[in-house]
């Protein structure tokens, strides 16, 4: 069984992390298998935007925490690092959370259930994340004696701040439903049965609509954090008088005069998925 599944439908494509006997726990497979699915979708023209899920009740439960003690600890059974096998996990690492998080096409992450060590980092590092009360948020590497890894402080630091970052990466404590709502872990939280369709609908809302506008948005949104206001704000002015020449603005101001609702051309192609 594949530790990566992954379907395209109406403009959406579906990547599901498969290792539901444990948790979705993390293998060598399945990140190389997510950064596969990443490029492949990046390069997809019949993707639109990107659903992230879990099978089996949860997200991802972090590193397996039984393959660690298989090697001899997650850094190794000798008395060092070895800096060649640190610098493939770096780079596995770049193309699976780096790549979610400045992925050129809208993520949505759907969170079934536990998002716990470095599972938290593919969670955060998508741009909407859609819960229910089953959803639960632990860092985990305190319990296991680890520092962190995933970008999962980074990403903590920037949607929630770094105090409550501090908070939840020492101490650890499990964050569930309504809080993940109350810290903006989740973006939207709904009953259990009925996220996998939410996140749909939203994934697909967001692959039918102005993909020159969105991306516009979202490298907006990605340069702000490094950027003072006055330096942000020339290129987020290029942008917007560059989505202002395609034909979606246009459409949609013809719209919003005659009261209509506006049909965006999304930058999709049914049938074209490779």
């Amino acid at each position: 069984m594949s530790d990566i599944l992954t379907s395209v439908s109406q403009g959406v494509g579906t990547i599901t992390l498969n290792r539901p006997d444990r948790r979705n726990a993390l293998s060598p497979a399945m990140v190389d298998g997510l950064s596969q699915a990443l490029t492949d979708m990046e390069a997809d023209s019949a993707v639109g935007a990107v659903l992230l899920t879990g099978a089996g009740g949860a997200f991802c439960s972090g590193g397996d925490v039984q393959e660690f003690e298989a090697r001899g600890g997650e850094g190794g059974s000798g008395d060092t690092v070895d800096k060649e096998t640190e610098q493939q996990q770096l780079q596995r690492q770049l193309a699976t959370v780096g790549r979610l998080y400045r992925f050129p096409k809208p993520v949505v992450a759907a969170l079934p259930g536990a998002v716990a060590g470095a599972g938290m980092g593919f969670a955060l590092a998508a741009d909407l994340r859609i819960g229910s009360p089953r959803t639960l948020f632990a860092t985990a590497f305190a319990g296991v004696g680890l520092g962190g890894d995933f970008g999962v402080a980074w990403l903590l630091h920037q949607l929630v701040g770094p105090a409550k970052a501090r908070e939840l990466m020492f101490l650890s404590p499990r964050v569930r439903g309504e809080e993940c709502l109350q810290l903006g872990l989740v973006n939207t939280l709904v009953e259990e049965d009925q996220l996998n369709d939410r996140a749909v609908e939203i994934a697909t809302q967001l692959a039918h609509g102005p993909s020159a506008a969105l991306a516009a948005m979202k490298q907006n949104l990605l340069q702000a954090p490094h950027s003072t206001l006055e330096d942000a704000m020339g290129p987020e002015v290029a942008r917007h008088k560059e989505t202002g020449l395609t034909q979606d603005h246009k459409n949609a101001v013809s719209a919003f005069v005659q009261k209509q609702t506006p049909t965006f051309s999304p930058g999709w192609h049914e049938g074209a998925s490779s």
